[in-house]
């Protein structure tokens, strides 16, 4: 049964951008171990060397906020590559703050990357893609919560959550599907870098996990294996759909 599943994705070249850390590095890791060529990206590139290196895969410098960045890194996918047959696209960016106290630099902020950033990753990666490909977003659960101090994040969700059903539309003739994944509360080191004392990340876990009916925080594993099975052959009737995965936080 292992070995079945390690050839699920075989021959297959993908692409996931934020790839060096959390959901991103854990996704690639994922379609590797299924058999995949992977590309990971990320802005810092003592950060992607350390981390292709760790995994054993391919790693390019590019900021998804940025469109310049995603041309250059079609183009260079093109040449290195040629087509994608899955395509990641991870990274994102998350500040909060009341609608009342926002300013325009953090909304543009969030907004590069989360939105626009992923609109563009898609747009201009469509040409690579194989007939019958894979594209996932990752968006959150938070896209259709009304949690205070979320404005700017979650919009930036809904907001790609309404691209994705276009354009799992629009690309239907090509057979190329395109989902999302939203997950609540995961383990990674966002949390740990938060600047909060041991105490209080404590408090915060704790709090977190009351509120999730499962009572107990996802891992960017299990993300990555939902992003696995989505490109994969058993997701093929799948298509315009998002994935929660929030352990009934949002129910």
């Amino acid at each position: 049964m292992n070995f079945i599943q390690m050839e699920n994705l075989r021959g297959k070249t993908a692409l996931v951008t934020g790839g060096n850390s959390g959901i991103g590095y854990a996704t690639a890791q994922e379609l590797k171990a299924q058999g995949a060529t992977v590309i990971i990206t990320g802005r810092r590139q003592e950060a992607i060397e350390a981390a292709a290196a760790q995994l054993g895969i391919s790693g390019l410098i590019a900021d998804q906020g940025k469109l310049e960045d995603t041309e250059r890194l079609a183009a260079e996918v093109k040449t290195r590559y040629g087509k994608l047959d899955i395509l990641f696209i991870n990274a994102g960016v998350s500040s909060g703050s009341s609608v009342e106290s926002a300013t325009e630099e953090v909304f543009d902020y969030v907004m590069d990357v989360n939105f626009k950033g992923a609109y563009f990753m898609l747009s201009r990666f469509i040409p690579l893609l194989n007939d019958g490909a894979s594209v996932v977003f990752l968006s959150s659960n938070t896209a259709s919560m009304n949690l205070a101090n979320s404005s700017i994040y979650s919009s930036s969700k809904a907001a790609l959550n309404a691209v994705m059903k276009i354009a799992a539309v629009e690309l239907a003739p090509r057979k190329i599907r395109v989902n999302a994944v939203s997950p609540g509360p995961t383990k990674t080191e966002i949390l740990n870098k938060a600047g909060y004392s041991d105490e209080e990340l404590q408090g915060v876990k704790a709090w977190i996990i009351d509120n999730v009916p499962l009572r107990k925080m996802g891992t960017a594993v299990d993300v990555g294996k939902m992003v696995a099975h989505l490109s994969a052959e058993a997701s093929s009737f799948i298509t315009g759909s998002e994935f929660i995965m929030d352990g009934g936080m949002s129910l």
